[in-house]
């Protein structure tokens, strides 16, 4: 399969690095190694651990630059202060989606903001689209891709699901399983360092198996994209997007574990459609 669109490394990878592999029961590095290899999605995965020989099995690699083969998508699971220069090393070896599970940025304070920036100038650098950081993944149930740190896998379905929650993404996986609701992507967008909403609607808009999107959209980021993908979009795919943050203590929590500043809500409703045709510490 040829990947054309920017996001496709990460949404329909034909290979996935995970940096950060481990066999330590109950660790987020563990969990995602273990969602990748029960869900098979056709493609190849390489652990890269430079303490392990191997990872539940599968061949390890000490680094990225390891690797004997072309990767499309790298999952980061390793401390905060390292992703910066794991970014780099992801550039050199030619990866071009990258997901961020690891917290400890913004949400932290000013010296994660410096560090964003450090991984933001990174993924530039090496023309890599970046999701993340803070988040739990990103699951594209068409292909069995789950690289999240996920309990369970969500079913295929036609809704296109995006949350800056970490929390409300494992809710309404649980609801989902339990009501036999299905997704066409399910992704945890966390921090929205680089790929954003605008992104993400332009994305789910032209996939054929999404037939409407749902947001939980604690800040808008970028507007200008946000109103412009939706604007074009929503003529074809009906988009809803859930707001929180309109009372005071909600919009505390937001800034608890995102580090998103809620923009005023007054005289909106909580949520508003559109349609035409936490990581914390991984929360």
């Amino acid at each position: 399969m040829t990947l054309i669109h920017p996001l496709d490394p990460i949404f329909r990878p034909q290979s996935v690095a995970v940096i950060g592999a481990s066999e330590q029961p109950g660790s987020v590095g563990r969990m995602l190694m273990w969602n990748l290899i029960s869900n098979a999605f056709g493609g190849t995965i390489y652990p890269v651990n430079p303490k392990r020989k191997s990872v539940l099995g599968v061949r390890a690699y000490a680094t990225i630059a390891d690797v004997p083969d072309k990767v499309d998508l790298a999952v980061i699971l390793t401390p905060a202060a390292t992703v910066p220069d794991v970014v780099d090393e992801c550039a050199a070896a030619g990866v071009k989606g990258v997901v961020v599970i690891t917290a400890g940025f913004r949400e932290v304070g000013a010296a994660g903001v410096a560090l964003e920036q450090r991984v933001l100038a990174a993924a530039r650098r090496g023309n890599i689209r970046l999701i993340g950081p803070n988040c739990l993944g990103v699951m594209n149930p068409a292909t069995g891709l789950n690289a999240t740190i996920a309990s369970q896998t969500a079913r295929r379905g036609s809704v296109g699901f995006v949350s800056q929650s970490g929390a409300l993404c494992s809710s309404i996986l649980d609801w989902s399983l339990r009501e036999n609701v299905g997704f066409s992507a399910f992704v945890s967008i966390g921090n929205m360092l680089d790929v954003d909403w605008g992104d993400l609607i332009h994305y789910l808009g032209n996939d054929p198996a999404t037939k409407s999107i749902v947001m939980y959209m604690e800040s808008i980021g970028n507007p200008r994209s946000f109103l412009s993908a939706a604007r074009e979009v929503a003529l074809t795919k009906p988009i809803i997007v859930i707001k929180p943050g309109r009372s005071e203590a909600a919009a505390r929590a937001v800034v608890s574990h995102t580090g998103a500043m809620v923009g005023s809500d007054e005289g909106a409703g909580d949520s508003t459609a559109t349609g035409g045709g936490d990581a914390g510490q991984q929360h």
